[in-house]
């Protein structure tokens, strides 16, 4: 980061790359749409080569990546009110299609539907946790909370995603 505070542009783009690919899930996961997702990255590192010089240490430079991305996507949550983009629901209903993708895909396309079902901040908290692979002081310093709330919130999300599942699963007639 030092490096990349005095302009080492070499130094952004081994930072870059070293996150680049987990930003990018993160903001697809929380926001559903690979255009935003991208937008979304794009400025989360123009921010990071912007204050790079502002940069204090306190945190690793993933937990405050992850929180400049966190605090991206939920302004365009907000914008867009939750709506989900048409790209979202045709994705997730192609995965559903006889003939098409593989058990393994619909199961991650019902996962991923659910998931985009939950509070915006039990969502954020899964994929911290889940998809990211941070643990729950790193997740609890993304979102601003202490730990016990980062538990909370994924012990509700968790309880909401396997009732959904639950009910997708009685629906397709596997239990």
């Amino acid at each position: 980061m030092r490096r990349t505070a005095s302009g080492d542009a070499a130094a952004f783009r081994a930072l870059a790359d070293l996150h680049v690919s987990k930003i990018m899930n993160f903001a697809y996961r929380m926001l559903h749409d690979r255009a935003e997702a991208e937008d979304v990255a794009q400025e989360a590192f123009l921010r990071l080569w912007k204050e790079a010089g502002r940069f204090e240490g306190k945190a690793k430079v993933s937990t405050w990546l992850h929180t400049v991305t966190h605090n991206l996507c939920i302004d365009r949550l907000r914008r867009r009110r939750e709506k989900p983009s048409p790209e979202a629901v045709d994705e997730a209903r192609s995965s559903h299609e006889p003939g098409g993708l593989l058990d393994r895909k619909r199961t991650a396309a019902v996962v991923e539907e659910a998931l985009a079902h939950l509070p915006e901040r039990q969502r954020a908290a899964i994929t911290l946790v889940h998809y990211q692979g941070l643990g729950n002081l790193e997740a609890a310093e993304v979102l601003g909370v202490e730990v016990e709330a980062i538990e909370s919130l994924l012990a509700r999300g968790r309880r909401a995603l396997r009732a959904a599942l639950a009910d997708v699963a009685k629906e397709q007639g596997l239990r």
